[in-house]
């Protein structure tokens, strides 16, 4: 495959040539656990992950109560404890909220003259923002205990592993007013002083594991402190071969902070090596249920659009940015991966969720009451381009994921596509993925939480009303609730089309939609 690095990994070449991973979707793996437990842990919904469980969208960490462990709360009827972040729209940029800016002072569609206005309110923003949390109240992080939502934007496994509030702080420096690049400065960072317990001298010093760890250890009456820790980390030791269109395999440093930010996809033993950490962390805090999350196809994301003929294969000939379009795109030119590339990333992501299911498989031998949720599978099944518009390309264990009846009933029904606007206040296409094109939706985010639901109540998990009650029959999420609050799919804003040149001047210009997943810069 000429188009490939000549350093690919050999174990991800062979994994190439064999047929892609099956998907697991019993939890259990086929394997029975029996375990004594006693009392109601105090602690009942625990998550640790990176974007996906934090709730980042469209550019920004922002309703963080609309995350995916929070609308799994909910509908436990638990308290749950997550950071808040205000300002303009988060951190580190709130793309959703720069278009509506943009479209209450220039209309609904740009005209080409039109573009350099827009590019001066998208600076004006932008200078909100930087302004807020480099200089304004968001520059002080606000007390934090042990939150029961743990999860950080941009954390690879090695983030998760060894950062903590003091090393976070330590990168922070003097903020500069730039001028150009205007973006908060070590963004990722400021976001996770708001997650990690900073409330006395010797809790800055705790990692997430440590922190997630002393809540297994606040146990009562109960045999763990946690009833259901949710585990989702991995997606970051390979998104930004598409955020970057880049493929950099891991180097022998792969485990020193200051030298990750060069690669955008680890090689499978570096991946399984720190793993093998994580589960070593993972066996050490009182848990009575954990469920681990497979790694999704990243090339799935519409932030890197196929282009090109494609029948009966799984992948296009090239992918590129969503305004790049097909006339226009040139090899010479334009920022791409090829369709080797991306069958070479799913088949390290594919070694990468082997590990994982191993990982649950001993766990479960071993005694202890972990469950595989394969969010891998999952997004596959709702693959548009990729399996439902090509029935060749599909593999034999395919079929469509079948969605809630309040979206299944949404005209057009949500997909994977990246979002688009009817220009008639709704929308045209999309609506499983935010505007950053890589993030899910709010009502996406709640269909990840029916799962993790599902796997919770298979553990004996009780579900309880607001008054107290046990839930009988399927516990399922109110997505009439999340509809309601998910301003992507019902009313998105109607300039999408007509300022995606702005989102590629934003992108290439000022790596708006790069930066969000290297926390460092």
């Amino acid at each position: 495959m000429p188009t490939v690095p000549e350093d690919t990994p050999e174990s991800v070449l062979a994994r190439a040539a064999a047929p892609p991973r099956i998907p697991q979707f019993d939890p259990t793996l086929g394997i029975e656990v029996s375990r004594a437990v006693r009392g109601t842990p105090p602690h009942r919904l625990v998550a640790l992950g990176d974007s996906v469980l934090q709730g980042f969208q469209s550019g920004a960490i922002y309703n963080t109560d609309l995350s995916v462990p929070a609308i799994v709360a909910h509908e436990l009827g638990a308290d749950f404890r997550y950071p808040r972040y205000g300002g303009p729209g988060g951190l580190p940029l709130n793309i959703e909220l720069l278009l509506r800016r943009i479209e209450e002072r220039h209309g609904s569609e740009l005209r080409p003259w039109e573009l350099p206005a827009a590019l001066f309110t998208a600076r004006g923003f932008m200078d909100e923002v930087e302004d807020y949390w480099e200089r304004g109240p968001g520059s002080t992080p606000p007390l934090v205990g042990r939150l029961h939502n743990l999860s950080c934007y941009g954390w690879d496994l090695r983030d998760a592993l060894q950062k903590t509030a003091r090393e976070c702080a330590a990168r922070i420096g003097a903020p500069r007013d730039d001028l150009v690049r205007q973006l908060a400065e070590n963004n990722g960072e400021r976001a996770a002083l708001y997650v990690y317990p900073n409330g006395d001298e010797r809790r800055r010093d705790e990692t997430l594991f440590d922190a997630a760890a002393a809540l297994g250890d606040e146990r009562d009456d109960a045999e763990s402190g946690i009833e259901t820790l949710v585990v989702f980390l991995g997606s970051n030791n390979a998104l930004r071969t598409v955020t970057e269109l880049r493929v950099v395999w891991s180097g022998e440093d792969f485990r020193e902070l200051d030298h990750t930010r060069a690669y955008t996809i680890w090689r499978p033993e570096h991946f399984d090596t720190e793993f093998a950490e994580i589960v070593a962390r993972l066996r050490t805090i009182g848990a009575r249920h954990v469920v681990l999350c497979t790694v999704p196809h990243v090339t799935i994301a519409p932030i890197a659009r196929g282009l090109g003929t494609k029948k009966g294969s799984p992948y296009f000939p090239y992918y590129t940015r969503p305004w790049v379009s097909e006339d226009r795109f040139d090899a010479t030119r334009d920022e791409h991966l090829t369709g080797d590339q991306a069958r070479l990333i799913d088949a390290a992501i594919d070694l990468f969720d082997e590990t994982i299911t191993r990982a649950v498989a001993d766990a479960r031998r071993a005694g202890l009451d972990w469950y595989l949720l394969d969010t891998a599978g999952i997004l596959d099944r709702f693959a548009a381009r990729r399996y439902a518009d090509d029935p060749e390309a599909r593999p034999d264990w395919w079929e469509p994921y079948p969605l809630p009846p309040t979206l299944s009933a949404l005209d057009p029904v949500p997909d994977t596509r990246f979002l688009s606007a009817d220009g008639r206040g709704g929308r045209a296409s999309g609506g499983l993925f935010s505007l950053d094109g890589v993030h899910p939706t709010t009502v996406a985010y709640g269909i990840l939480a029916q799962e993790i639901i599902d796997v919770m109540v298979r553990a004996g998990v009780e579900f309880r009303s607001p008054n107290g009650t046990v839930r009988s029959g399927r516990v399922s999420v109110d997505f009439e609730r999340l509809l309601r609050r998910d301003t992507l799919v019902r009313s998105p804003p109607q300039n999408i089309d007509s300022t995606l040149a702005i989102l590629g001047w934003l992108d290439e210009i000022l790596d708006v939609l790069r930066v969000q997943w290297r926390p460092g810069l």
